[in-house]
């Protein structure tokens, strides 16, 4: 409605405005035609209703700031609507996580990683003497366990092979040749 009424008052302004400038021309017209009482009149009337421009002019500059004022002022309900709805958004996150449980997961995640730091630790080598004795000690019976010794035989290896035997070593003919 205030727009409304701002246009209307810019509507009434074009017309004073154009009413203001055909009386003008008509004043001129009487000074020429010699009724300059008849043209002092008429400006008289002119001086008026400029006054009456200037005020419609003030009246247009407050309605224009009216409506600028609540333009921003739905702005901002908008604004705090915005934040009443984040606020509630930020009281049920705090609902589902208290301070006791956030505590909680922090204290399990320290956990975790000392213990991930104590694995790292034992890999890197940083075992003390004993921890590796034991670990030998574990190794080498596994070791033991898992593995089955083969049969050994009981007769004792002949010392040399004998040349009756099927295998026979020939020398490559390119190391015959170079030597």
């Amino acid at each position: 409605q205030l727009k409304q009424q701002r246009d209307k008052l810019k509507q009434y302004q074009k017309r004073i405005a154009l009413h203001l400038e055909r009386e003008k021309n008509v004043a001129r017209q009487l000074l020429r035609d010699g009724k300059k009482e008849k043209a002092k009149l008429l400006l008289k009337k002119k001086r008026y209703q400029e006054q009456l421009l200037d005020k419609t002019e003030n009246q247009v500059s407050n309605l224009e700031r009216m409506v600028q004022d609540i333009e921003f002022a739905q702005i901002e309900m908008k604004v705090i609507e915005g934040l009443k709805v984040g606020n509630e958004c930020l009281k049920k996150m705090h609902e589902v996580m208290s301070i006791e449980e956030v505590e909680r997961i922090i204290d399990e995640t320290q956990d975790a990683v000392e213990y991930q730091r104590q694995i790292d630790e034992i890999l890197a080598g940083s075992l003390t003497e004993e921890d590796e004795d034991a670990i030998l000690e574990e190794l080498n019976a596994i070791t033991q366990e898992d593995i089955e010794l083969p049969d050994v035989p009981s007769e004792p290896l002949p010392e040399k092979i004998p040349e009756t035997s099927p295998v026979k070593v020939r020398p490559k003919p390119e190391l015959v040749a170079a030597s």
